[in-house]
């Protein structure tokens, strides 16, 4: 697939990297670029991998599978989020994370061990791209410590106020894109109903904002909240 469309430079990834040196970088690793269709499994659990990915187009989700093969939702990638990382850099630990296309996505796969040999080819490209991919890792480490504090929040209110604070972190504004109410609720482990009801109720109180596919707090009745 060709790439030059792409803009792959404006990914996380490759932060002070330019066109060129992404096009060099891409030749020297053997990275390439797969589409997966809406619905379909980027990664099973348990699958072997050898590669490292990031998200250039589209949106999946992360699915925590349990020993008896019981699901649950995660966490959302977005473009520039990467996966793979675990199962590629450390195959003989069990990774138990499915991840799923939400919409039609394309990934960028780097050869995980192509990436660590790469360095005299690339020189500088090398270095700054290794940086951004630990930056990378800790930021997964940070949206997994989120989802701890959502869900260790006494009322389903609090997990859904926390959750949406933490959007507006991630995206920059107060209008924030939100799943749909069934995966919402798989996010923050409830009952699909009992969230409909809250989410009314704070609607009502005026102090959250609903659209199709939106929510924006209220900051003033927030910062009423104490």
């Amino acid at each position: 697939m060709q790439v030059y469309h792409l803009d792959l430079h404006e990914l996380p990834l490759f932060r002070d990297v330019s066109a060129e040196e992404v096009d060099k970088f891409i030749a020297a690793t053997g990275a390439t670029i797969k589409r997966v269709g809406k619905g379909s499994r980027i990664l099973d659990a348990y699958e072997e991998n050898h590669n490292i990915g990031a998200i250039v187009e589209g949106e999946a989700i992360v699915l925590a599978e349990d020993r008896f093969g019981n699901e649950s939702v995660s966490h959302n990638l977005e473009r520039g989020a990467m996966l793979g990382s675990t199962s590629a850099i450390m195959p003989q630990v069990p990774y138990d994370m499915a991840i799923e296309a939400l919409t039609d996505v394309l990934v960028l796969w780097i050869p995980y061990k192509a990436l660590l040999t790469a360095g005299p080819k690339l020189g500088r490209t090398h270095g700054i791209v290794m940086k951004n991919l630990l930056e990378a890792f800790c930021r997964k480490n940070v949206l997994m410590m989120q989802k701890i504090k959502i869900l260790s929040q006494k009322t389903l209110r609090e997990r859904l106020i926390l959750y949406l604070l933490y959007k507006e972190q991630r995206q920059g504004k107060g209008k924030v894109r939100v799943p749909g109410r069934v995966q919402l609720a798989k996010e923050l482990e409830c009952n699909r109903s009992a969230l409909t009801r809250e989410i009314s109720a704070m609607h009502s109180e005026g102090m959250l904002y609903v659209g199709e596919d939106w929510m924006e707090l209220d900051a003033d009745k927030l910062a009423a909240l104490g």
